[in-house]
């Protein structure tokens, strides 16, 4: 109780009191009042044929994915292309959605294998697990070690159903992450069953974080999967798609345009975008959501700096595309040294000049240019203008872009569980 008392506070503070209300009665709605659906119970014996249809289909094993992160949401990101991926590699996935997003009040067919489900529907979710003791499949509950619905509890009731538990390390676990005061128990108590626990897959997406894997539990059961991105859906561009004309004046107003996408938060170098706005050379332009109330405490209407909002992931390519550098502009902390930003090989398939500061999961690639502090940081913005046509960089933004595809990403995950499947 305590850890929603303070993420409703968190709300408060971000949406003020009317959006605050909105979002209460919305949260209020998908987690309590449809819970309980008539339809579900007077049409029984329908939804039960349905489930039993899905579970007679062709696939190798079942994944439950129990994170309340949403599918339908312009933030389209890790949890979506994973899930899209398992289910193209023989998964049988069963995508959680939360109904202040996704509409799904029971079961939604998104694609082949990959169905979004309301386990909020407690006689929905009961007829399901019903139905998946009559399976003979390798059958796994895959969360991220951020969610702080599901209980240990509900994760070893799980385990005592036949389940194998895929743990998805994937931030440094921190109360800012979490939006609440302190970080949530639920949370606390799946990292330690994860990491005591060597029967557990676990699977890490940067470096600092398999440290801590590999310090208290060894390497065993342990998969490396940094984020990634959807290649071919950065290679296709619609000619007829339009920005807004408040949009073209500001990238054609003479300056170079540089770019960031992504949540605007504590961790932001608000301090270097000031700087790099402060030369009179670049806009810098912002796509994003205010993550908290950062932003606003550090930026007021400083000229050059242009806050954009958010976009859905579907179209905020078009608006990267027709800037001239790329950034990530995050300060160094215990939360995004522990970072894997999906924007990054989002920036390389757009085939942009990419600067960062000197994040360690950066460090890896050779198309990045590091800016190891603010006047380094505006010294590659000048470097990386002089890279941004030559075919070399350009071949190697796309060579590290494919090497990245989320394809790859969901196999290091299943070559991770399908290793036990002969015991089932």
């Amino acid at each position: 109780m305590k850890d929603k008392i303070s993420k409703l506070v968190n709300v408060y503070k971000k949406y003020g009191f009317i959006g605050f209300f909105k979002k209460l009665y919305a949260y209020i709605k998908a987690n309590y009042l449809d819970k309980i659906s008539f339809k579900v119970f007077f049409q029984k014996n329908k939804y039960r044929k349905e489930i039993k249809n899905i579970l007679n289909s062709n696939y190798d094993r079942i994944i439950l994915w129990r994170s309340s992160f949403g599918y339908n949401v312009p933030l389209f990101q890790r949890p979506q292309h994973i899930a899209n991926n398992l289910a193209k590699n023989k998964c049988l996935l069963l995508y959680e959605v939360t109904t202040m997003t996704d509409k799904v009040k029971t079961i939604k067919k998104q694609d082949n294998n990959l169905y979004l489900f309301n386990f909020n529907n407690i006689l929905l979710n009961k007829l399901l697990m019903q139905e998946l003791k009559n399976i003979n499949k390798p059958k796994y509950i895959e969360l991220y070690s951020t969610d702080w619905k599901l209980t240990i509890e509900d994760i070893k009731n799980y385990i005592n159903n036949g389940f194998r538990f895929i743990y998805e390390y994937i931030d440094h676990l921190s109360p800012e992450l979490a939006g609440t005061k302190e970080l949530p128990q639920n949370i606390i108590q799946k990292y330690e069953y994860a990491m005591t626990n060597k029967d557990v897959y676990v699977v890490v997406t940067a470096d600092e974080l398999k440290k801590d894997v590999v310090k208290k539990r060894g390497e065993v059961n342990l998969a490396f999967s940094s984020n990634g991105v959807d290649y071919n859906f950065f290679k296709n561009f619609k000619d007829d798609y339009q920005v807004e004309k408040d949009y073209l004046n500001i990238i054609n107003n003479g300056k170079i345009n540089v770019c960031y996408y992504g949540a605007l938060a504590k961790w932001f170098d608000y301090k270097l975008i000031k700087k790099i706005a402060k030369t009179d050379k670049y806009n810098v332009i912002l796509f994003g959501i205010k993550y908290d109330e950062s932003y606003d405490e550090n930026i007021n209407d400083e000229k050059n700096i242009y806050f954009m909002g958010s976009r859905d992931y579907k179209i905020l390519k078009y608006y990267a595309k027709l800037c001239d550098i790329l950034i990530i502009p995050f300060l160094l902390n215990d939360i995004t040294k522990s970072t894997s930003p999906v924007k990054i090989f989002e920036y390389m398939a757009l085939h942009k000049p990419i600067v960062t500061t000197n994040l360690l999961e950066c460090l890896k690639y050779k198309s990045v240019l590091i800016g190891k502090n603010h006047e380094d940081f505006i010294n590659k913005l000048e470097e990386s203008m002089a890279l941004k046509d030559k075919k070399d960089y350009i071949d190697l933004l796309d060579k590290e872009a494919k090497e990245n595809d989320w394809s790859e990403k969901a196999k290091a995950i299943i070559n991770l569980i399908k290793k036990d499947e002969k015991k089932w």
